[in-house]
């Protein structure tokens, strides 16, 4: 959960090095556009844990969401009743 946690504002540990292989025509563009590639790494692999985590987390609630729509289709929203709109 440490990475967790640090993708997702927690502490950082720091920066670590890493190897990427990338095509060398789209590595060239980013170096010309002076784009930097680390940065722009590290926030796709952010967005991508997001995504990741998202998915696992509907998957894993996925029991407890649909029971709820049931429950919603068969007695309407709760306090329902009391809304002015």
């Amino acid at each position: 959960m440490l990475l967790f946690h640090t993708f997702f504002g927690g502490a950082s540990m720091g920066r670590g090095k890493v190897n990427l292989t990338l095509d060398a025509d789209v590595a060239e563009t980013a170096r010309a556009l002076g784009l930097n590639m680390s940065r722009l790494a590290e926030a796709a692999f952010i967005r991508a844990a997001k995504l990741e985590h998202n998915r696992l987390w509907r998957e894993e609630n996925n029991h407890a969401i649909a029971a709820y729509t049931q429950e919603v289709a068969r007695n309407g929203l709760p306090l329902s009743r009391f809304r002015s709109f």
